[in-house]
């Protein structure tokens, strides 16, 4: 063989070594660029079942928008949530019904209060007595079928006088005198003053004495009855003695 031939043959192999060397170094550039991108590619999204769940909210566990029903006045308050969402039952609260039976009592109390006498309820007589002198007194005694309530005072009327005689004051009562059936009120009349202030006397047959509706209480006096103008009555009274201790 020449040394021509055994030259060609060697660059022969050395060229085909060479391209094979460069191959392989293409192919390991190739690799590293291809997990370069690998690792820069973004993570892979969890899979679509786990995404289809909801996550645990604060409400899950209390269920506290269910507590809505706590606004009835008697109702009890909702339950909590029974699923994930947080919604529990609402409470059925009823709300409670005054009773109007105060009404209706105030009623019947204000229909058994006694009313205003009338001259048909009562029948008046008119007694001189001894002590103390020159006085006169006066009984009212209920003929009505139930409790009614005097005047104040008998707003007497002697004969044909234009006026009628002031009360004594002294002898308010505490209240004023009512009678039922069969009860009795007495007021005491002071005809005259024993010293004579009052002047000359008058002599008297009739007496009268008016109630708030306007009816009028017609008396029969005792004969002998005189009057000065010292005439004064007292308050009804539920008993005698007060009556005539004016």
């Amino acid at each position: 063989m020449s040394v021509r031939t055994t030259r060609t043959r060697l660059f022969a192999a050395t060229t085909v070594a060479l391209a094979a060397l460069a191959l392989t170094a293409c192919e390991g550039d190739e690799g590293t660029d291809t997990g370069a991108a690998a690792s820069s590619a973004p993570a892979s999204s969890a899979p679509a079942g786990e995404q289809a769940k909801p996550s645990t909210g604060a409400n899950d566990s209390n269920g506290d928008k269910g507590t809505d029903g706590a606004n009835g006045s008697t109702g009890s308050t909702g339950s909590t949530g029974s699923d994930k969402s947080g919604g529990g039952s609402s409470g059925s609260g009823s709300s409670g019904s005054g009773s109007n039976a105060g009404s209706n009592t105030g009623d019947r109390d204000d229909a058994e209060m006694p009313g205003k006498c009338s001259a048909s309820d009562v029948k008046i007589t008119a007694t001189k007595v001894s002590r103390p002198i020159n006085h006169l007194l006066l009984t009212a005694t209920g003929t009505g079928s139930k409790t009614c309530m005097l005047p104040p005072y008998p707003v007497a009327r002697f004969g044909e006088a234009q006026s009628v005689p002031p009360v004594i004051e002294e002898s308010q009562p505490h209240a004023v005198a009512g009678v039922g059936p069969g009860e009795t009120a007495y007021a005491g009349v002071r005809l005259t003053m024993a010293d004579g202030s009052g002047g000359e006397p008058i002599s008297v047959g009739t007496l009268s004495i008016p109630f708030d509706d306007d009816s009028i209480a017609k008396v029969a006096l005792p004969a002998g009855v005189h009057v000065d103008s010292k005439l004064a009555v007292t308050y009804w009274q539920t008993g005698i003695d007060h009556a005539l201790t004016y």
